[in-house]
């Protein structure tokens, strides 16, 4: 999916990363209050990287999302109607065989985290998926992290290697 972010949807992208992280710095700022968030957000970067599949659609959606919600909160508040979009970034298409195993280990990761999770982490972990797969969307964030998809494939290499050695494979 292509759809690109509007400016309104990047605005409720700010609100919910604000909502999430305000609590931690106003707090006692333990890390610990951050993993929740931080294990969505890592779920949705990693779903940015995909090109198909349900991690790869899920990604896709939330800009369109985003800026669906954002434009009608914008307009609903100020009265003006904002649809312009934000240039595009992108992730997507450059993980090996490799790099789409260690994706799906940490994809199966995340879930089982979310499943014993309780009803607040699981709202700040669906709040750190949307922000994560949204921001991936816009030219700056995807161009921050354009070593991450490098650093996924090379993880896997490396398991590939180790289990090779090992005798498994």
């Amino acid at each position: 999916m292509t759809t690109s972010l509007t400016l309104a949807g990047l605005a409720l992208t700010a609100v919910i990363l604000w909502a999430n992280l305000r609590p931690w710095w106003t707090g006692s700022r333990d890390p610990k209050m951050l993993a929740p968030f931080g294990k969505g957000a890592m779920f949705g970067i990693l779903g940015a990287m995909c090109t198909g599949g349900l991690l790869g659609w899920l990604a896709g959606c939330a800009p369109l999302v985003g800026s669906t919600a954002g434009s009608k909160a914008v307009g609903a508040v100020t009265g003006t109607q904002t649809s312009a979009p934000l240039t595009r970034g992108t992730l997507s298409g450059s993980l090996t065989e490799e790099g789409a195993v260690v994706v799906f280990l940490i994809a199966v990761g995340v879930v089982f985290a979310w499943r014993k999770a309780g009803k607040d982490d699981k709202k700040r972990m669906a709040g750190g998926a949307f922000c994560g797969a949204t921001l991936c969307a816009t030219a700056g964030v995807a161009g921050a992290l354009s070593f991450l998809p490098g650093l996924v494939n090379q993880a896997g290499e490396q398991v590939r290697a180790a289990v090779e050695s090992a005798g498994v494979l």
